[in-house]
């Protein structure tokens, strides 16, 4: 399975950005992704995240009201759709795949598949 991210950038302060996350590879179900972040000097935190199934969302009291995550399942895709961007969002922004695994058409197990991540800088 392959996670790969793309989108990210440098944008001022109340800007917007779109990052998007398309997984590829086999044998295997996605069940949820998500977004987390790293800002500078701190430890990763959950952004958001997206039932792949059914597509219940859930969010970060950080992001509420300024980012909206959708799914394409189609694709295998998650947008993360940025808005009114803060300096404070500034870090490098990881998806993340939970992967459903079967055996004989009998699950087997989940896994947490993540991207290599992309910068995002948001200046004041």
């Amino acid at each position: 399975v392959q996670v790969v991210e793309s989108g990210g950038g440098l944008v001022q302060a109340g800007g917007s950005l779109r990052l998007s996350c398309t997984v590829s590879g086999s044998a295997y179900s996605i069940d949820e992704m998500g977004w987390s972040r790293r800002p500078p000097g701190k430890q990763r935190e959950l952004v958001a995240d997206i039932d792949f199934g059914g597509g219940s969302t859930s969010y970060a009291d950080s992001v509420k009201g300024r980012f909206t995550i959708s799914r394409d399942k189609a694709e295998n895709t998650v947008i993360l759709q940025m808005n009114n961007l803060k300096p404070e969002d500034t870090a490098v922004y990881y998806c993340r795949a939970r992967a459903a695994y079967y055996s004989d058409g009998v699950f087997d197990r989940e896994y947490d598949h993540w991207g290599q991540g992309t910068q995002v800088i948001v200046s004041s």
